[in-house]
């Protein structure tokens, strides 16, 4: 299946795993299913050539209370009688803990083999979306339900490919539910052989502006990590950057975890604190605050220790999460959400802030949830291999 997806246009990826579950299984009606970037809904990935469809009459549906939202949600092979069709199955389309989407499909018979069989090809799907979307904007467009402005264009690009991470040592989730007019929240996080980046940052205004000043502030970041300066050049690399190239501040939160022991490295510049679940205690840490980055003034920022546990769940946040406080108490959702998933925590945070505000966020609300397992190497799922 791989070689015959690497052998095919990158447009074609679902068309070649169809045909290959169609010859071995004599499976009909495939189909690849995307999660949009709402969140809200998912989209049928169109069939390889169908033009139409890719000018935006593909089917969707709505994702809450489907048979989609409980594979996703559970990470396991839904299979139900689908009459004179056989067997439906739906497969989980995952990448190291990222939803990526589900693979829906009908056999004449399901036994062991078969949905093991097709809980792999689902699993391989996976890889062959995450390599074949850098050639291509189909799997770009099929995220998109919705109009995209240009500050959400720069937003969305700004952040990671995938939202989720699972490692032996962690597992990470993040989300960002945008304002209706573009509040300049990313989030970012990179894994090397020993260490963990995370950063979340919150530029100044809204639209188009606040985009600009937190491209500045998330490429400086990286050109830093990347060279492999640790958390407090980052920090003076951003601030540099806004100083020189723009007027407007940004705060930041950055974060460096050794993977070996759990030791993390913080810098807080301007931010809200984080939180973090130890055992059934939810607390507020209350880390020394320096100035955000861009301001006309001179400054100085500090690194602090943050030492992790194995159990521990370490939340950060932007501002846009905590001005409903009176609301909306994060801190009692960590501790409730306390046995679910990173992602599900994700869901459960920003959409409760979603919600308190009707819809219509006044700024973006970006949170990251990390688990930290330490050595033990605890996982919460291994991504589409359920059945």
């Amino acid at each position: 299946m791989l070689r015959a997806a690497e052998d095919a246009a990158p447009v074609e990826s679902v068309d070649v795993v169809a045909r290959n579950l169609r010859e071995r299984f004599s499976a009909c009606a495939v189909s690849f299913w995307f999660v949009d970037l709402s969140g809200q809904e998912a989209v049928r990935l169109p069939r390889a050539g169908a033009v139409g469809e890719a000018r935006g009459e593909a089917e969707r549906i709505p994702l809450s209370g489907s048979v989609y939202d409980r594979v996703l949600r559970s990470q396991r092979l839904h299979q139900e009688d689908g009459g004179e069709a056989g067997c439906r199955m739906v497969a989980p389309v995952t990448n190291r803990g990222d939803c990526i989407g589900v693979l829906d499909l009908s056999v004449p018979y399901a036994d062991d083999a078969v949905r093991e069989a097709v809980a792999q090809a689902a699993h391989a799907l996976a890889y062959i979306v995450v390599t074949d979307r850098r050639f291509t904007d189909l799997y770009h467009w099929g995220r998109r339900t919705t109009a995209v402005s240009l500050a959400a264009e720069i937003q969305h690009q700004l952040l990671p490919s995938a939202s989720c991470c699972e490692a032996a040592q962690f597992t990470l989730a993040c989300g960002l539910v945008p304002a209706e007019d573009i509040g300049g929240d990313t989030y970012d996080y990179a894994l090397d052989q020993g260490t963990l980046h995370l950063s979340i940052t919150d530029a100044m205004g809204h639209d188009t502006a606040s985009a600009l000043l937190a491209t500045l502030a998330v490429n400086a970041l990286r050109g830093a990590r990347r060279a492999g300066r640790g958390v407090l050049d980052q920090a003076y690399a951003a601030h540099e950057a806004l100083t020189e190239h723009a007027h407007g501040m940004t705060t930041g939160q950055l974060l460096r975890v050794t993977l070996e022991t759990g030791a993390g490295e913080l810098v807080n510049a301007g931010h809200p604190w984080p939180l973090r679940l130890r055992g059934t205690r939810t607390e507020e840490l209350a880390v020394k605050v320096n100035l955000p980055f861009g301001v006309s003034v001179p400054v100085t920022y500090e690194v602090q220790r943050l030492d992790l546990e194995p159990g521990d769940r370490l939340v950060l946040l932007t501002d846009g999460m905590t001005e409903h406080a009176d609301a909306v108490d994060l801190a009692a959702l960590v501790r409730d959400t306390r046995d679910e998933h990173p992602r599900e925590v994700v869901r459960a945070l920003t959409g409760a802030v979603h919600d308190a505000y009707r819809g219509s966020l006044p700024d973006d609300a970006t949170t990251i949830v990390l688990d930290w397992h330490g050595r033990s190497g605890r996982r919460h799922s291994d991504a589409g291999a359920g059945v």
